[in-house]
């Protein structure tokens, strides 16, 4: 099962964007699957929950909005869906359409999360002297 491992990937990539935001927590990852990524759904969000394990998305939920195969078909001069993803044909004219727009989407769209709240510091910042040797500004050289 080859989702666990993009399960893994995608939680690292949302890990890491959410701490480096500051976060405390993640309630919610908005992820785009299109029809032709080669990514079982529900294998994914299987795997999402084993991925999730001590780190800060633990217990979030996956929202999976699902995109549709979207195909550009020359001889109409028309983006549309085909009959089939397995079957790159239009659906007016019946000619082949190589041209895939849509449908191997497998994105982070969004992260919902909470921030950390800031910590007081306990010491007032002190600026540390400046001696006149190392001052660049100084005149005295």
């Amino acid at each position: 099962m080859h989702e666990l491992s993009i399960a893994h990937r995608i939680v690292s990539i949302a890990d890491e964007a959410a701490r480096e935001a500051g976060a405390s927590r993640v309630n919610r990852l908005y992820l785009r699957l299109g029809t032709l990524s080669g990514v079982v759904r529900e294998a994914l969000e299987f795997a999402y929950g084993f991925a999730t394990t001590a780190t800060l998305l633990e217990g979030s939920e996956l929202v999976v909005e699902p995109v549709d195969v979207l195909v550009r078909c020359d001889s109409c001069a028309r983006d549309l869906p085909p009959l089939a993803p397995e079957r790159l044909r239009c659906p007016e004219c019946d000619a082949p359409t190589p041209q895939i727009l849509a449908g191997r989407e497998l994105e982070i769209r969004a992260i919902d999360y909470d921030t950390a709240s800031p910590k007081p510091s306990t010491a007032p910042h002190v600026p540390s002297p400046v001696s006149s040797s190392t001052n660049p500004y100084s005149a005295e050289s």
